[in-house]
């Protein structure tokens, strides 16, 4: 250990940028024996870690660390699956730039360790070596039900299956996984990690009930009469506006539509021919991750050019940086400090251009934030065939919440009580973007992990 001063941070390797943009397979390399342990060998094993408090799951990252340097595969193992459902998919997601690698002490001068790449190594090799997370079986009496099959659901039903309780979780969808298997492309997150997680709870316990949706072709009061508790954890799908003249023009689309309709091509089933986007110009606002994520599938599904527009610079995008600047090796074209007016429309309706202002950024405000100000007087037109909208998402408000007495906020967001994760209705709890809003997969997974906790002490005292 602390060999920092011998030993520079290395990325994970990357498959070279002509060959990655002609498929959706994953972009990274997973990290090798030697490799992760390289790299964990640089940690200082601080007394006060910062990246396990930066984490939402307060992962042991220092003691996985320890033993990854040791060669100890089997007690990494552990460690990295006991605070955390899903470490394999935390280590492909997580902006680690923001969270542990962002807070790790060798950032001062040395270059944080490459947390996100060594805690993927981990649970892929410890896959291979033939280890899985201990689960008892089914012990109890207790019946939970999960509605969705996200993140926050996944892990929700994780803990619960290590209690011993039954758990049977309700999809709508036609795959488990929600915004791991529709809302995050392939090249970040190849979908049979996500199938072999829920296979290891189905393997537990788990009973999945996929194309059902609670309220259409179940009624949520048959859930809650034949269950002991009720986890949901719906997410945030519904696209928010920009109030947009001209924005709902047939080929203007919301992000989270076109990118679910591709991974449907890519699963070789069903989707809708109008999002193939090959020889069109195509434009997104927007500058989050799942803007990336529109961009980079543009490219990839042979778009003649993609361009993103975004009204700051590309220090203040809210996304990770990595994301952007893989975006960038992959030929995405960005315009900065424009803030869309208009969706200019043709003759016959069709958006064929998005006309924006420049900005620039001025005073702080309370956050500490710079303020965004438009410049008078210089609009101008970007051209389009397709515009993409990436301005974030909103929870839906199925029905059954308020028939049943669950309380929203004015944003359609869950109102729970945070220690226990209960809704204000009592033996139902809820948590990830369905009570936070669009957030990070790790904070769903922390919501789901917390939820289960409560439930099975309230159910098993």
């Amino acid at each position: 250990m602390r060999e920092y001063l011998t030993i520079d941070r290395v990325e994970a390797k990357k498959r070279l940028v002509v060959e990655r943009t002609k498929d959706f397979d994953e972009i990274y390399e997973v990290f090798d024996s030697n490799e992760a342990a390289t790299q964990a060998e640089r940690c200082i094993q601080c007394g006060d870690p910062f990246c396990l408090n930066k984490c939402p799951l307060h992962n042991y990252v220092p003691q996985w660390l320890k033993a990854v340097s040791e060669k100890d595969l089997e007690f990494a193992f552990k460690l990295s699956n006991e605070p955390s459902p899903f470490p394999e998919v935390m280590g492909r997601v997580c902006p680690h730039d923001r969270l542990c690698e962002g807070d790790c002490t060798l950032n001062d001068g040395h270059g944080a360790i490459t947390i996100g790449s060594v805690e993927t190594h981990i649970t892929e090799a410890g896959f291979k070596a033939g280890y899985k997370p201990d689960f008892p079986g089914i012990t109890t009496d207790k019946k939970v039900a999960i509605i969705g099959s996200g993140p926050a659901g996944l892990s929700a039903a994780t803990y619960l299956l290590r209690s011993g309780i039954a758990v049977t979780m309700y999809e709508r969808s036609d795959r488990a996984g929600g915004l791991l298997t529709y809302g995050i492309p392939n090249f970040k997150l190849d979908k049979k990690i996500v199938e072999r997680r829920v296979k290891l709870l189905q393997e537990a316990g788990l009973e999945l009930v996929l194309n059902c949706e609670v309220g259409k072709d179940i009624a949520f009061e048959d859930i809650a009469n034949s269950h002991d508790a009720i986890f949901i954890g719906v997410g945030a799908t519904k696209a928010k506006s920009a109030s947009l003249s001209g924005e709902k023009a047939s080929n203007v689309y919301a992000a989270m539509d076109y990118l679910t309709a591709i991974q449907r091509k890519n699963f070789k089933t069903a989707y809708d021919k109008k999002f193939d986007f090959k020889d069109k110009n195509v434009v997104v606002i927007g500058g989050g991750d799942t803007a990336m994520d529109c961009l980079r599938t543009a490219k990839r599904e042979g778009a003649r050019s993609v361009t993103c527009l975004y009204r700051r610079d590309a220090h203040n995008m809210p996304g990770s940086q990595k994301e952007y600047k893989n975006a960038m090796e992959e030929g995405v074209d960005f315009t900065f400090f424009v803030s869309p007016k208009e969706i200019i429309l043709n003759d016959e309706g069709k958006a064929v251009g998005v006309e924006v202002i420049k900005t620039n950024l001025g005073a702080k405000d309370e956050s500490g934030r710079q303020k965004m100000e438009e410049v008078k007087g210089s609009e101008f037109r970007v051209n389009a065939d397709v515009v993409i909208m990436s301005l974030g998402f909103n929870p839906e408000v199925p029905s059954f919440l308020h028939e049943n007495g669950i309380e929203t906020n004015k944003w359609g967001e869950i109102i729970i009580n945070e220690e226990t994760h209960e809704t204000t209705t009592a033996g139902i709890y809820a948590g990830g973007d369905c009570y936070r809003g669009a957030d990070l997969v790790v904070t769903a997974a922390f919501d789901g992990r917390e939820a289960a906790r409560s439930i099975s002490k309230s159910l098993l005292k």
